[in-house]
């Protein structure tokens, strides 16, 4: 959906896939609406964006996962390249951090809840959120030199750790507002 991204990242699929040409895409999530509206002509977001930039790509290269169980999820991320991670300056969920802390590397939208979480070049990269084109060239640039990032990948793990843990932090600060409250 377009609070997602969607429409941003289907637009990035063909030249990423032009310039990377072993590279597969793994899209997860389902076609419901979680955020925003549905599309006023009908049918689903993928079925809009398909219809406008789904003949420039090779099928057989993209895969439409749905909805996977977590430890699925998670698997996926540990053998991915790269996550993109994009939304509108309104919340970061749960699925950047896991890819963060998975040791994935994310190209994520330059917003603010996203601008959280990821110092560019440090913790991952950012671009501008409607810009496609840029999407597309770091991917693409993360792709070729994803053997020489080792050290991001432990970065964005270790903040993810330090200020997110579960037990560690971020039960025992809520269990503080409670007991404070």
């Amino acid at each position: 959906e377009p609070y997602r991204g969607c429409h941003v990242f289907m637009r990035a699929v063909p030249d990423m896939l032009r310039q990377r040409p072993n590279a597969g895409v793994l899209i997860i999530g389902s076609d419901d609406v979680s955020y925003g509206s549905k599309p006023a002509q009908g049918g689903t977001w993928r079925q809009v964006m398909l219809a406008e930039v789904g003949a420039t790509w090779p099928m057989e290269r993209v895969h439409f996962l749905g909805r996977v169980p977590y430890a699925d999820y998670l698997r996926i991320l540990q053998i991915s390249a790269c996550h993109v991670y994009l939304t509108y300056p309104f919340v970061l969920s749960w699925s950047c951090l896991e890819a963060m802390s998975a040791g994935c590397l994310v190209v994520g939208s330059r917003t603010a809840p996203v601008e959280e979480v990821i110092t560019q070049g440090e913790t991952g990269w950012l671009v501008d959120f409607f810009d496609h084109q840029a999407l597309a060239a770091q991917v693409v640039e993360v792709l070729a030199t994803r053997e020489t990032l080792g050290a991001v990948r432990q970065r964005a793990r270790q903040m993810v750790v330090e200020r997110y843990d579960l037990q560690a932090v971020c039960l025992p600060q809520v269990v503080g507002l409670i007991l404070a409250g």
